[in-house]
């Protein structure tokens, strides 16, 4: 299927000359009315899993080792016993390519949009990291549970419709393109490619290219690139699948390890073997939500608590709502798929699905799910539709059982898929208009707090208080739209939120 080059900056696909499949599957789907066949939608289904699949491996590390204020781990069982920590790390692998899956199929059912779903990245630090040594890890996913909810709610209502529409297209450009300089710098950072320096950051290992797993990503990285400036169909995921295979080559023959055992040059998440002993069943445990999930234990009579747990459920769903905003926003933009106002077809349903996905995440002790910026990575390989969806959610499904074959997966492998769709999403960045002040000094500091914060939401959380501080400036309080004050004041709320702890400590 040809590309058509539109402009220097606008890349479509050319409308197929015959249907893409059986009629009722294209037409439930819209395939051939975006531009679209099965195989594209195949081969980008596949596509976005790989480039999600670490959050199988990832999400265990993150909240399946964190211990609570009672040294408990998320499965209930003591931190003291070493044994407990796989365990536990066996029932969030599970549990979180699960509900990964489900959530995604039924995306791609209900919202017939090519974005997938799994547990938040962020929003499970914060959970980990944050909440779980001030509470019990029930009353945690308790609490994001709730989070859910009010989200649900607030979808239900329109209002968080209303709240995109009122963002500026300039700023919602702005967006789109913060995303793709974040997601190119989570690209080079997965891949140990840059690191943490002296000071601030630095060229792989004192300024040099050292280690076999960043050579994988190196060789990939061009290969990549060679075949994407020649067109070659399925590019990404020939890159994934070809450096997997050279990164399993290298590991049986070098057995560079992981980072724990290697810190410099070991493989940075998962070690492309395959471990000696195979667990193909998956544990289920916390799929018995009565066992895990605690609705009120959160909310103690005084009023100090009360505030902790309002500012919590303020920071989790600022987290979740502007992080599916923007991300929903830059893959339709990404796909060529949003209408004249900016926003993606089927928006309503698109945000509903997200909002419940976010309470599963909870009730199922996977924390918040929520949409995936890492889809990006299958619709800029030819997915535009929800049939997308339906592969990769099979995929995450059938992961349940060969967690080993995922894991054989390094992010080394994948790293240069988020670095070169961080590219194509950065091209939009001349759709801005930079010689208009009150717009571009916001969309700055929109577009690089993402990456210099390493967070979407504090990002957009800048941009906009920046762009309603200059409204003011210039006297133009009025020209914005009210729902933009709500935002800036919750912002506002959500960057002083220790300041206020400590006011009431």
């Amino acid at each position: 299927m040809a590309m058509v080059q539109k402009s220097p900056r606008t890349v479509t696909v050319a409308p197929p000359s015959s249907p893409a499949g059986p009629q009722g599957l294209d037409r439930f789907f819209k395939i051939s009315a975006r531009g679209s066949t099965i195989s594209r939608e195949v081969r980008g289904g596949f596509v976005t899993f790989f480039a999600m699949a670490y959050i199988i491996a990832l999400n265990p590390i993150i909240i399946g080792t964190t211990p609570d204020i009672n040294g408990n781990l998320i499965s209930g069982l003591p931190i003291a016993d070493s044994a407990n920590i796989p365990l536990t790390m066996a029932m969030v692998a599970a549990a979180t390519a699960i509900i990964a899956g489900v959530a995604t199929i039924v995306m791609g059912l209900v919202g017939k949009f090519p974005v997938a779903l799994a547990a938040g990245l962020g929003i499970n630090a914060l959970a980990a990291y944050t909440l779980a040594p001030t509470m019990p890890w029930k009353q945690v996913m308790g609490l994001i549970v709730w989070e859910g909810i009010i989200i649900t709610i607030l979808v239900l209502t329109k209002f968080r419709r209303a709240v995109m529409k009122a963002v500026p297209m300039s700023l919602r450009t702005g967006i789109s393109v913060g995303i793709g300089l974040f997601i190119a710098l989570i690209g080079l950072v997965d891949a140990g490619f840059v690191r943490k320096g002296s000071q601030m950051g630095e060229l792989g290992i004192s300024g040099s290219i050292i280690g076999w797993p960043l050579l994988v990503f190196v060789v990939v990285l061009i290969g990549l690139i060679i075949m994407w400036v020649k067109h070659v169909k399925g590019a990404m995921l020939i890159a994934i699948i070809g450096g997997t295979i050279l990164a399993v080559v290298l590991e049986a023959v070098v057995k560079t390890g992981d980072s724990v055992v290697n810190p410099t040059t070991g493989w940075r998440l998962n070690v492309p073997e395959l471990a000696s002993g195979l667990h193909w069943l998956p544990n289920l445990e916390l799929l018995k939500f009565w066992d895990h999930v605690d609705l009120i234990g959160a909310f103690h009579a005084d009023f100090r608590s009360w505030v902790i747990v309002i500012l919590t459920i303020l920071a989790l769903m600022l987290a979740d709502f502007f992080d599916t905003m923007g991300t929903i926003v830059a893959i339709g933009k990404t796909g060529g798929l949003n209408q004249e106002d900016g926003n993606p077809p089927r928006v309503q349903e698109i945000l509903l699905i997200d909002s419940l996905a976010a309470v599963a995440g909870g009730l199922f002790s996977t924390s918040s799910n929520t949409s995936y910026i890492e889809s990006a990575s299958g619709v800029s390989d030819g997915a535009r539709t929800g049939f997308a969806n339906i592969i990769t959610g099979c995929a995450f499904l059938l992961a349940t059982f060969i967690t080993p074959l995922v894991n054989l997966v390094p992010s080394e492998a994948v790293a240069p898929v988020l670095v070169v769709v961080g590219f194509l999403m950065l091209q939009q960045i001349t759709d801005i208009n930079w010689t208009d002040l009150e717009v571009a000094i916001p969309a700055f500091f929109l577009v690089t707090m993402m990456a210099f914060t390493y967070s979407i939401t504090v990002g957009m959380g800048i941009g906009f208080v920046v762009y309603l501080i200059i409204k003011v400036v210039k006297g133009k309080a009025r020209q914005v739209n009210p729902l933009l004050w709500v935002i800036g004041v919750l912002f506002l709320v959500y960057f002083l939120q220790g300041l206020i702890m400590e006011l009431i400590s």
